[in-house]
């Protein structure tokens, strides 16, 4: 269950009522108040907040909290299991149709009770490995397991590739100092999973596109030949794949470049492997 534009719609009247119940200084509520209604600049014209919190404020996290707790209370009222992180909130039952009925009873009490509204196209009764939380999702199998969800698997790939296409005209040594932060922060982030083989799978692409990055400034198939060569191949293959006609993605992937260019060429180079931090970050935990 999603909340829709949870920080664009808090009710400060709402947030104001449930924060007075802990602090009875009312010059630190009048502070909090001038926070929240404090303008908002759009093209150079500031217009006055009426409803919602400063996004990227340090207050926000911890006033949507406490907003947020009345929810967090009703779900332990009814015994029910559930995970919330700010907006964002799994909500575990036995059946379907216990999914619809406490899907509607929280789309009621979130309306009348904190003037919230449920974000109808990210919400969803479902089982729990087609839904994912925080980035990850869970197993089918019957000993559950955490898993990374398709989507932030997909939201890496695009960002990846998105890196490698603006370093073509760069050295590889350039490319994979933009790369490695990037690689060694998703998976420090996602070192909780429990499954292997999709990280494996994305350490295998990584190295396939700085292959098809080195082919393409390869260019001429002279060029692709001597660099085969002096990498270890045979005059016969060499000259061979690199008359093949096919696209540099091709033989990014083929076995002539990924003999040429094997894992450990790129470890030397400084890449970062996602399988070995996801493995170092497990035994450390």
């Amino acid at each position: 269950m999603d909340l829709e534009k949870f920080f664009d719609r808090v009710n400060h009247d709402v947030l104001m009522s449930r924060i007075a119940r802990r602090i009875e200084d009312k010059r630190v509520l009048r502070l909090i108040r001038r926070y929240l209604q404090a303008g908002m600049m759009a093209e150079g014209i500031e217009t006055a907040r009426t409803q919602g919190t400063p996004q990227g404020g340090p207050l926000s996290p911890l006033l949507s909290n406490i907003l947020l707790t009345d929810l967090d209370r009703e779900l332990e009222k009814r015994g029910l299991a559930f995970c919330r992180y700010a907006d964002d909130c799994n909500i575990y039952v036995g059946s379907a149709r216990a999914g619809r009925r406490i899907m509607a009873q929280m789309r009621e009490f979130l309306a009348n009770r904190l003037k919230l509204t449920v974000n109808e196209a990210k919400s969803a009764v479902a089982r729990p490995w087609a839904r994912k939380f925080l980035g990850y999702s869970v197993t089918v199998h019957k000993q559950t397991r955490i898993r990374i969800a398709a989507e932030s698997l997909a939201r890496l790939r695009e960002r990846v590739k998105d890196l490698c296409r603006k370093g073509r005209g760069r050295s590889l040594a350039q490319i994979i100092s933009t790369l490695n932060p990037v690689l060694r922060g998703w998976m420090n982030y996602f070192q909780y999973s429990q499954g292997r083989r999709p990280i494996e799978e994305l350490d295998v692409w990584v190295r396939r596109w700085l292959r098809d990055i080195i082919w393409r400034q390869w260019k001429r198939p002279w060029t692709r030949e001597s660099r085969l060569r002096a990498l270890g191949l045979d005059a016969r293959r060499a000259w061979k794949s690199s008359v093949n006609g096919r696209g540099p993605w091709w033989n990014a992937g083929a076995s002539h470049m990924t003999h040429a260019l094997p894992p450990k060429y790129f470890a030397r180079m400084g890449l970062v492997s996602l399988v070995d931090t996801h493995q170092r970050l497990q035994c450390s935990a």
